[in-house]
Parts: C-alpha cells; structure tokens; sequence
C-alpha cells in the first residue's frame, strides 16, 4: 500500500474513476477529472476510518459489504460541501416574500384550497428550510391554513443538524436584526447559539432522500414553491434533466421554481416558463392545464 506523508492511502487514477462512476451511478452526482484532489483528500479519511488500506479495497468494501450502502451515504456526504445559512441570497428572498407569496395566496385562494407547501429540495443543516417559513409567518397571509415548509437531504448527518433546530453565530451572519424575535438563545451550547422558535419549527418537516428518487418525492404530494439553491451542480446532465422533470411533477400548475443566482434550466426543460418578478426572474410551471412534458410525466403523482 502507498501512503502520502503517513496521513492514510494514496488514490490511484484507475480508483478515481471507479469511485467517481459508484458515486454517480447512486446518487447522480458527478466529480470531473478537476476533483481529483478533493476527492481523494475527502475519501482518504473514509478509508482511514475503515481501516482500509487502499482505495481499491474502499472501493470493494462500498460494492460489495453488507454495510456498503451506509457507507457510500458517509461518502458523498464528505464529498459535497454543505455551505448554508440564514436568509441566504436576500434578493430572491424578499422576491418570495413581496411577490410570490401574495401570488400563491390568490391562486389557493381562487381554488378554495387553504393549503400551502414549499419544498426546500437538498436543504443542508435546514437553514433555508427556517428562513422560508419564517417569511410565511411574517406575511400573515397563511395564518389558519394548513402550512408545511419541507427539505430534504441525502445526508442523514446534516438532516439531524436540522432538525435539532440550533445553529452557532456564524448562521446568522446574513439575517436582518428584524427576524430575531424566531430565535432564542440556546443555553446548552456556547458561543451565542440560538434555537429555532416553536412556532416555526412546528410548520417544517425534514426526510431522508436523493432528488433522483422520484417515487420517494411523490410522497410531498403537490407543491406550491421549490427553493433548489447550488444542488444541481454536483449533478450530470442526464442527473439534472430527471431532477427538473420530478420538479415539474411535483408543482402545482403556476407553481414557482427557485435555482441559485448562476444556475439555469438552458439546455436542460422547456417545460417551465419565466416569470418576471419586481426584484429577480424564477421559473413557473405554467398554469395552462395541458403539459409540456411528454403524457407519461402527468401520469406520475
């Protein structure tokens, strides 16, 4: 076995792409040949962990090891960086808020359905899952219905972070002082931590699953708004194309789709339409009843 400065193996090329092609084939996502680094730093402390001396025998443990499949979730985990906090890109916020809210409002309301669900898809330690439906108790607009703010993740390790509810100082780096009044100081941990109000938490619900599972998805049923913020990097195109397509299944016609400011659906669905908002520009299934996926898209709910 080769190791680099006793600091545990060293991955070879051919183990690079056996790994890689293992990671994409269970959860979609994809590490192009600049990873390689990354890659083999972050999985070397899997391997350690192990006690594994190379990474072809990592590779044999994740195939063929009763407990394989537990390991690869601790695999992709260390490979994706779960960066998050509170009220992250403002600007698409306060467009939530001032204009999507009121809209989905009136169209519930229209329908005489007093029922909203957002879904915070690939949510990390819950952060966004908190600030959204902060901002659904702040407009007042959804008091008495019934309200479920949604995230999922395909690490059980953030989830439980999650729904714990209690975040260090370095969360809040972004949040207005206006919103302090959801939060309250959290004895148990030091350095100013704070624990998510209540009232808050009751409207927020966390699940274990990858956005590739479709029939896992289908148990939210349809949703008003999706928030998929810098996940669909990490994945393929083909990855990518499936993950918009259960989306566009999930949506409530005029339903509203929420990517990160450098991401787009340009190559990838002409299924969704534009919407033009005061502050930013997001994606809506259109509210015609006719579907702009092929007929078996429609058939799945």
């Amino acid at each position: 076995m080769t190791f680099l400065l006793d600091s545990g193996p060293r991955m070879r090329r051919d183990e690079f792409r056996l790994l890689r092609d293992l990671v994409n084939q269970r959860s979609g996502m994809f590490f192009d040949d600049s990873s390689f680094f990354v890659f083999e730093r972050r999985l070397r402390e899997r391997a350690k962990a192990l006690g594994v001396g190379d990474f072809t025998s990592y590779y044999q443990h994740l195939r063929f090891h009763p407990r394989g499949a537990e390991e690869i979730e601790e695999a992709i985990d260390a490979l994706v960086t779960n960066e998050t906090y509170f009220f992250r890109e403002e600007y698409q916020l306060r467009a939530f808020g001032e204009d999507i809210l009121p809209r989905l409002h009136e169209q519930a309301a229209r329908g005489n359905r007093k029922r909203l669900v957002i879904w915070s898809a690939g949510c990390s330690t819950g952060e966004e899952v908190y600030t959204l439906a902060i901002l659904v108790l702040r407009s007042r607009l959804f008091d008495g219905w019934d309200v479920r703010v949604f995230g999922n993740d395909i690490s059980k390790r953030v989830l439980g972070i999650a729904r714990r509810g209690v975040y260090p100082r370095h969360s809040f780096r972004a949040m207005p002082p206006l919103y302090d009044e959801y939060f309250e100081p959290d004895p148990s941990q030091p350095g100013g931590s704070r624990r998510v109000v209540d009232r808050v938490r009751a409207l927020c619900q966390f699940g274990h699953f990858n956005l590739l599972e479709r029939e896992r998805a289908s148990i939210l049923g349809r949703v008003d708004a999706i928030f998929c913020r810098n996940v669909l990097i990490y994945f393929d195109p083909t990855s990518r194309r499936g993950v918009i397509d259960s989306f566009y299944d999930r949506l409530q016609p005029g339903g509203y789709l929420m990517l990160g400011h450098s991401e787009s659906l340009l190559n990838l669905s002409t299924a969704f339409e534009l919407a033009h908002l005061a502050s930013d520009m997001v994606y809506r299934r259109p509210v015609a009843s006719h579907s702009l996926l092929p007929p078996r898209r429609e058939g799945v709910r």
